[in-house]
């Protein structure tokens, strides 16, 4: 109890200092129960949903795609109507409803604007059915009663304006029709955010499958008392087999969470990523808090062993004073997180992705981890400040000689330092000259892993030589004040290769990444610069494929010289030695050739394109020894196979269409029956010499009607890319930002600390003259140059890091090495803002200091 109590009073005595370290903790656990409650409540809005939307059992085409996919031919697999009423006969059965689904549409409103989702979810169409009632009801108006009519949801219609009376035009396969809106139905559970549209049944049929005998799938609902597996097995005996596919309740739900379980698992780890980066981050802090209340308390230490505490009394009680820190930081981390899940829902609300607080889930394993982790990290941090504690000797204690030195464990020390960045340096060479990725991505991960820890180990090492350099630069030009600034940085190397360590590690990875972001595009900037001959790309927003009407309009373009088609299709293949693979083979035209100029190690690609012929990537050949003249049985969508001739082999040093095999399209619509015939995903065109201008404007205007498309040039294309990889990176960047603002709060406490530390000093120091404007600008720069430290160690660290991935990433076509000076130079420059920033509260306080006090102090 008595250990308990001292630790109870030396916690309440220096809660201020303990402030800082307690806000390290809350932000890391919070970012750690925010992420599991959101991903959670995620999980929940789709469980919900999916359950609510799924009858008792369902009955699909057992080639019918995942419901995040589209249609490659634009109409979804469907069954016949004939299905229906061989359903309602069997045994357990209350009723049968055909469905008419379709994920292969596109609405405009009255201003030519797409209605769909702009956060990603689908614009899903079809017919209104009782199933539907599960889960919506209609609030507004009335159901669709004919070809003129639609109904849309509620969502939808707040979001774009959508009133009754309304007309929508609708873009699908079949071509284009227009409906005016007859209702409004609301969804009576979450909508993440699909958009979804209602038409009758007969013009769902006719319009999204082509044909008025055919749905989708078929609503099943099981009578009294009749469970839905017993369903299943009824369903399926009555149907005789066949090619459907039969799913309870729960397996819809369970085959539809699975489709979007990928995505929500990746979003979990990676900001789970992230906190374990800014728990990691805060180890430096809560070390260097604890280091200096031990050596602020040595003679209270002295005191407490002289009067008969042991070591492990000692020990026990610097730690018992950790798990309060991790106590309080963690309760308040737990209740932030729930706070920061409900802001990540608002702030996917605004972007499309509607999320309810009604949905909150907060599993009671979240404020378990999330205490247990915080605990944890903080005594595991606190653990070695303690153990040095613990060896205060009384004597030594009460004449104020501090903690004990160890010059061998320094030593020690730094040569664990030197041999762990030496390892990670050799292991990092090794990456960068691996021949295979997965070989290579190994060795980056241990060369990550060890230069880390290396840098780590030796900061106090470099500390010494890296400030005094910086020091030269940037403080001495400050006189006096600089130099005692650059002796305060130098006092401690320990506590200041802690603190730029801190620093260091948000700072490598934002360096690593940019590095990697910038050699992306650079890399596929001179690809598409060498490869690419078309003058213009035409794709879907929203991976839609390109419709044929919207197709015809583009081939009527003016001052055209030729449109290129691009077809992926599904095939099984069969090599020389007998592998059957499933694989996809595109079928573009013959001008392709010119559009992309693809290098062959063997053959011509251009005599791919001949009849029955075909062209592989040089990976599979040289996986399965095949040769220009060697033919591949080819099983292509409805059953027909072919034999085609290898023509050519590709070279796979590439990023575009990398392993692609190609064949003419007439090949494949020989084969493919034209129900079962892809539809482009993209399309190339080439201008007419000196037309370039001209043929852009006629394309973009012969799509204007088809807001899905767009019309990219090279330049347009380039830029995109970049976007895309920009925006990926600032994502990123904001999550960094979490441990690097957990940095700039070590900063802050090691200044704090340090203040209080050099009272006396302070006090002498002003007694002789130096003035308050001085010491807060001393304190300033001791600030900057900590911060410039591990600015420098990060950010080296960091282009290392990525050099190397680079060099890997070579391996699959990003060839080219681009160092984003810009970014780098001005994280560095912004690093000397954030020091300053850290230590203007410090700075303040001890400008405020009474001089008397200060020297009287001991």
């Amino acid at each position: 109890m008595t250990v308990f109590r001292t630790s109870m009073r030396n916690f309440f005595a220096h809660k201020g200092r303990m402030a800082l370290s307690a806000v390290a903790v809350l932000l890391s656990v919070a970012f750690v129960s925010g992420t599991l409650v959101f991903t959670d409540t995620m999980n929940t809005t789709f469980d919900k949903l999916f359950a609510a939307t799924s009858s008792d059992v369902t009955v699909s085409p057992k080639a019918a795609k995942g419901a995040d996919e589209t249609s490659q031919t634009g109409k979804p697999e469907s069954l016949p109507a004939s299905v229906v009423e061989t359903v309602r006969t069997a045994d357990g059965v209350k009723s049968a409803e055909g469905a008419v689904s379709s994920m292969s549409v596109t609405v405009v409103n009255a201003d030519n604007k797409n209605v769909g989702a702009s956060s990603g979810a689908p614009t899903i169409a079809g017919n209104w059915t009782r199933n539907d009632l599960r889960s919506m009801e209609i609030t507004s108006g009335h159901a669709p009663r004919g070809p003129t009519e639609v109904m849309v949801d509620a969502d939808t219609a707040e979001k774009h304006d959508l009133a009754i009376g309304d007309e929508l035009r609708t873009i699908a396969v079949t071509g284009d029709f227009r409906a005016k809106i007859s209702g409004i139905a609301t969804f009576t559970v979450t909508n993440p955010g699909a958009a979804v549209i209602f038409f009758d049944t007969a013009t769902s049929q006719r319009e999204l499958l082509g044909d008025t005998g055919r749905f989708t799938h078929v609503n099943v609902t099981a009578a009294e008392g009749v469970s839905n597996s017993t369903l299943k097995q009824d369903v399926a005996a009555a149907l005789g087999g066949g090619p459907y596919k039969l799913q309870t309740q729960k397996e819809a739900a369970d085959a539809n969470r699975a489709d979007v379980g990928s995505f929500l698992d990746v979003m979990k780890y990676a900001m789970l990523g992230f906190a374990g980066i800014a728990f990691l981050v805060g180890v430096f802090l809560i070390v260097n808090t604890f280091s200096m209340l031990v050596a602020q308390r040595t003679r209270e230490i002295g005191l407490m062993r002289a009067l008969g505490s042991s070591r492990q009394q000692v020990n026990r009680s610097v730690l018992l004073e950790a798990v309060l820190l991790g106590v309080f930081g963690s309760v308040a981390g737990v209740a932030a997180g729930v706070g920061l899940a409900v802001g990540l829902m608002e702030l996917m609300s605004s972007m499309g992705m509607e999320l309810s607080t009604q949905d909150l889930t907060v599993k009671w394993t979240t404020p378990v981890i999330g205490l247990v982790l915080g605990v944890v990290v903080t005594v595991v941090s606190a653990y070695v400040p303690a153990r040095r504690a613990g060896k205060i000797s009384p004597m030594a204690a009460l004449r104020d000689a501090g903690t004990p030195a160890d010059g061998r464990s320094g030593w020690i020390r730094a040569a664990i330092g030197l041999v762990l960045t030496g390892a990670g340096a050799a292991a990092l060479l090794m990456a960068a000259r691996a021949d295979e990725a997965s070989e290579g991505s190994v060795f980056l991960g241990a060369g990550v892993v060890c230069t880390l820890i290396g840098f780590v180990v030796i900061g106090p090492l470099l500390a010494g030589g890296l400030v005094r350099a910086l020091s030269a630069v940037v403080l001495r030009m400050f006189g006096p004040v600089g130099r005692m600034a650059e002796r305060n940085a130098l006092r401690n190397p320990r506590r200041t290769g802690a603190t730029g360590a801190a620093l260091m590690i948000g700072l490598a990875l934002v360096a690593c990444l940019s590095v990697v972001g910038s050699s992306m595009v650079a890399s596929a900037t001179d690809e598409l610069d060498k490869s690419v001959g078309a003058d213009f790309i035409v794709q879907s927003d929203n991976g839609q494929p390109i419709m044929p009407q919207a197709q015809a309009a583009l081939e009527k373009a003016p001052d055209i010289a030729h449109v290129t088609e691009y077809k992926w299709v599904d095939v099984k293949l069969t090599a020389p030695d007998g592998t059957t693979e499933s694989d996809g083979i595109v079928a573009a035209d013959p001008t392709y050739a010119q559009d992309l100029r693809r290098e062959t190690v063997a053959g011509e690609l251009s005599a791919a394109y001949g009849k029955d012929a075909m062209s592989v990537g040089d990976a599979y050949a040289k996986k399965h020894g095949v040769k220009v003249g060697d033919r591949m049985s080819v099983v292509f969508p409805g059953g027909r196979s072919a034999e085609l001739t290898v023509a050519a082999i590709t070279s796979d040093d590439t990023n575009v269409d990398k392993g692609a095999m190609y064949t003419n399209i007439t090949t494949a619509q020989r084969y493919v029956p034209a129900d079962k015939m892809p539809k482009n995903m993209i399309m190339f065109v080439a201008a007419e010499d000196g037309k370039e201008k001209e043929a852009y404007a006629a394309l973009k205007g012969s799509l204007a009607a088809y807001p899905q498309y767009t019309v990219q040039n090279q330049t347009d294309f380039k830029q995109d890319l970049k976007d895309q990889i920009g925006q990926l990176l600032n994502i990123v960047y904001g999550l960094l930002a979490l441990a690097i603002i957990v940095a700039v709060l070590g900063v802050v406490n090691t200044l704090a600390l340090s203040v209080v530390e050099r009272t006396r000093e302070i006090g002498l120091l002003r007694a002789i003259g130096l003035s308050r404007r001085q010491l807060r600008r001393m304190i300033r720069l001791e600030s900057v140059v900590i911060a410039l430290f591990g600015a420098l160690l990060g950010l080296g660290l960091g282009m290392g890091w990525g050099t190397s991935a680079q060099k890997l990433l070579a391996l699959e076509g990003l060839g080219v090495l681009e160092i984003p000076w810009p970014t780098i130079l001005t994280v560095f420059v912004a690093s000397a803002f954030v020091g300053l920033f850290a230590a203007l509260v410090p700075a303040f306080r001890a400008g405020r200091m009474n001089v008397l006090n200060a020297i009287a102090t001991e």
